[in-house]
């Protein structure tokens, strides 16, 4: 839905283009936002993800579904909504991710990445996760790593994995968990 939104008229609107675009030509716009929450396209809860994919419906409802962008003195910052997030395997996953984004546009436009803020609407912790959480909170937090982007394309569509360097990564050792469906 980011890149082919139906447009009503037969074609499609490319959401992330239509950001770039216009936070380059009006970066003080209060309208720099895409989203996921295409209401053709919403799966019938009462069937199986891969029924509803198989009649091109989405498997699963989106759960990150609206990014809000603004600059501030020549700093570009995002409003991730997430509408449902799993407080131990999701969000880590969606705080980094946005916030890679985050910085890609910022590269792209020209700007400083700014702040990332999460709004939830559902947050939650499933019970075969609370060990887990609770070893989790017995560690100490390490220094954030700096994420580098050594070429900027033309395009971000463009960008390769080599483009990516992150320094400082310094995870304490995994702890798994069964993903809560």
């Amino acid at each position: 839905s980011w890149r082919f939104w139906p447009d009503g008229k037969g074609g499609h609107i490319d959401q992330i283009a239509t950001l770039i675009d216009g936070l380059k030509k009006k970066p003080f716009s209060r309208r720099h936002l895409f989203h996921a929450w295409n209401v053709a396209y919403l799966p019938d809860e009462t069937k199986k993800p891969w029924e509803n994919a198989a009649e091109g419906k989405m498997a699963l409802p989106p759960c990150h579904l609206l990014y809000q962008f603004n600059v501030v003195q020549n700093k570009l910052s995002c409003l991730l909504y997430i509408r449902s997030n799993d407080l131990f395997l999701g969000n880590p996953y969606n705080t980094a991710s946005v916030a890679f984004l985050t910085h890609m546009i910022a590269e792209q436009c020209g700007y400083e990445p700014g702040e990332v803020i999460l709004s939830m609407g559902d947050l939650h912790l499933y019970k075969n996760h609370l060990e887990q959480a609770r070893l989790q909170l017995t560690r100490e937090p390490r220094p954030l790593p700096k994420l580098v982007i050594k070429r900027k394309p033309d395009s971000i569509f463009d960008y390769r994995f080599e483009d990516f360097e992150i320094l400082g990564y310094d995870p304490h050792p995994h702890i798994a968990a069964p993903i809560a469906i």
